[in-house]
């Protein structure tokens, strides 16, 4: 079943969105020495979302703060902060802003510019709408989930340690989770 391409009906009012991040969460995953997957989030973010009744039509952009990385871990938080992953000095925010939003079967495709240290490339997200509530102080919120896959190299994150055998210490491949909810503007 193809998605909706109207806002109206999907029930969500057009217009600004604010987002909530204490109910919401941006995630990463990469693998470590081949066998296992390490998760990462980031704490601090902010999102500009305008929803247009016609979706193709709605735009959002998206900081994150890269110091708030977190992997439970100082000392693997501290290198990813370095020169050999984001260069946190350099380069303290990920951006990302929106070039189309367009139904992919029973979700959207969410791509746009994603600009990671100095590189800029195009992504493409698989987005899940959740629906819309109103809480219980009359605000109307609705909710996201977004998943994708980006290569680190493509954003000049080439460290890394060749394994004994195959393989290397950190993969290239990361996988992006996202969890977001909006609260109507």
């Amino acid at each position: 079943m193809a998605s909706p391409t109207k806002a109206s009906d999907l029930s969500i009012e057009p217009g600004i969105w604010n987002l909530d991040p204490a109910h919401s969460a941006v995630e990463f995953t990469a693998r470590h020495l081949v066998v296992t997957k390490v998760r990462g989030s980031f704490s601090s973010y902010s999102a500009s979302v305008e929803i247009a009744d016609d979706l193709s039509q709605s735009k959002i952009s998206a900081e994150i703060d890269v110091a708030s990385v977190s992997t439970g871990e100082t000392e693997r938080d501290n290198h990813l902060k370095s020169a050999d992953f984001f260069d946190v000095e350099k380069f303290p925010k990920i951006a990302f802003t929106s070039t189309s939003v367009t139904p992919a079967g029973d979700h959207y495709a969410l791509t746009g510019n994603l600009t990671i240290r100095d590189a800029t490339r195009s992504v493409t997200l698989d987005l899940e709408f959740n629906g819309v509530s109103k809480d219980p102080w009359g605000n109307t919120r609705s909710g996201y989930s977004a998943t994708g896959e980006i290569s680190r190299k493509d954003f000049g994150m080439e460290w890394n340690v060749p394994l004994e055998g195959s393989g290397v210490l950190v993969s290239d491949k990361i996988q992006i989770s996202l969890e977001i909810q909006l609260i109507k503007a």
